[in-house]
């Protein structure tokens, strides 16, 4: 797998395995990050990547000018091949939580400007992240899924559809 944009561009990680995870596809990544590019601006913001798997994503934030990417994965093997791949990136400034996003989240007292929330798609998890960084979110929130989803307090400033899944930019609705 290789970070598709940036300072990082080209560099290749390693993926871990796929009966565990599933990770974003290039294109898809690519996508995320162009249309991002309207709502936000990358550089001096912080990313967090809510359900890490491969750790991808952080990785494409930084390479792409975030300041900080902040990445929460769950299974300990996973986290394993994550850290491993943020050791070749010293100058990146990358962190990695292990552990449950849905328990950890709500006690970090940081706000992000983008998150981007990539549960296991049959999980039936999605409203509950959307409820744990109502706090967190100060800008974008992007959530790729493959069902119907109750945003709740959000409100979708944009979708895209790519085969038989929607990733979904969001903002908290003007209260």
């Amino acid at each position: 797998m290789n970070i598709t944009a940036g300072v990082f561009k080209g560099h290749k990680i390693t993926a871990p395995d796929e009966k565990i995870t599933r990770p974003t596809l290039s294109k898809v990544r690519m996508s995320v990050f162009n249309t991002l590019q309207n709502f936000t601006e990358f550089e001096g913001s912080s990313f967090l990547d809510m359900f890490a798997g491969s750790g991808i994503m952080a990785l494409e934030a930084v390479s792409r000018g975030f300041e900080s990417a902040v990445a929460v994965e769950k299974h300990p093997k996973v986290a394993q091949v994550i850290k491993n791949n943020y050791k070749k990136f010293p100058s990146a400034n990358l962190s990695l939580i292990q552990g449950d996003a849905l328990k950890i989240l709500p006690k970090l007292d940081k706000k992000f400007d983008v998150i981007f929330i990539d549960p296991p798609y049959f999980s039936g998890v999605y409203e509950q992240a959307l409820e744990v960084i109502t706090s967190l979110s100060k800008g974008v929130v992007v959530l790729e899924h493959v069902v119907d989803v109750d945003f709740g307090s959000f409100e979708i400033i944009k979708q895209k559809k790519y085969g038989d899944k929607t990733v979904s930019f969001l903002k908290l609705r003007d209260v």
